[in-house]
């Protein structure tokens, strides 16, 4: 073989993988995490923010398959984790990873302002809990259009245990988004198993059930979620992985 046919072999090989990669990359999904925060549980002088479980768990089982995942909070940088949630008694082998993860710990450093985020970049977006949602999240107008945006954009939109409270004056052709849909969050029997039922703000179940959807449920702390659509939503925190399932499940459903 002379040398300018090999040249021709290799420039025909490159051009082949180049052109797979950008396949594979225009394929590749990508997935918008959005965390609080906020860090007081109200007026008790203790600290709040979100459950380590509820964003580690989905982060890895959307992650590990393959998908994109950028991270951004209404303030930007380090979000706040819930002290009780980096309990050793709290521990999965999810969380274990997360505290050994050097990268996704230098990534949660600095994470982008929500005002930044721009939906159209992303296939989907996902929202873990812990008690700090309930604070900013569900008053945040930059948050709930965003959420209206992915939904009338034909995106899944995902939340996890008080997460769901980032839904609570989310409107779509002037109506609540959770109208008529089948949603679960944390419960009130929940609440007051951890003695937290007149610290926060409102209860996720009352909420989601005055602004008309279908609130059900599980047993307390047993795993639970439920899909309406592109509406996902999980119970507690045994719920999170479970969420993340049936979101990759419809990031894989989509072309």
């Amino acid at each position: 073989m002379n040398k300018t046919n090999l040249f021709a072999i290799l420039l025909l090989t490159l051009s082949c993988l180049m052109a797979t990669a950008q396949k594979q990359n225009k394929k590749m999904k990508k997935v918008l995490f959005v965390v609080t925060s906020h860090d007081k549980l109200g007026n008790t002088g203790e600290k709040t923010g979100f459950w380590t479980e509820e964003f580690a768990a989905p982060y890895y089982a959307l992650a590990d398959k393959g998908i994109q995942i950028d991270i951004a909070t209404p303030l930007g940088g380090q979000p706040p984790i819930d002290p009780k949630s980096a309990d050793p008694a709290s521990a999965t082998e999810d969380t274990k990873r997360f505290d050994a993860d050097t990268a996704l710990l230098a990534k949660l450093k600095n994470t982008k302002k929500l005002t930044e985020v721009n939906p159209s970049d992303y296939d989907a977006v996902f929202y873990p809990g812990g008690h700090g949602p309930l604070w900013d999240l569900a008053e945040d107008t930059t948050s709930a259009d965003l959420i209206a945006t992915f939904y009338t954009q034909n995106k899944p939109v995902a939340f996890v245990c008080h997460a769901p409270a980032a839904l609570k004056n989310v409107k779509v052709n002037g109506h609540f988004l959770v109208k008529g849909k089948k949603v679960t969050g944390f419960t009130n029997s929940e609440e007051a198993a951890v003695g937290l039922t007149n610290v926060v703000p409102f209860l996720v179940e009352d909420m989601l059930q005055k602004n008309g959807g279908s609130f059900s449920k599980a047993e307390d702390w047993h795993s639970y979620a439920v899909e309406d659509g592109l509406l996902i939503t999980g119970q507690n925190p045994a719920s999170s992985k479970l969420v993340a399932e049936k979101l990759l499940a419809q990031l894989h459903s989509k072309k």
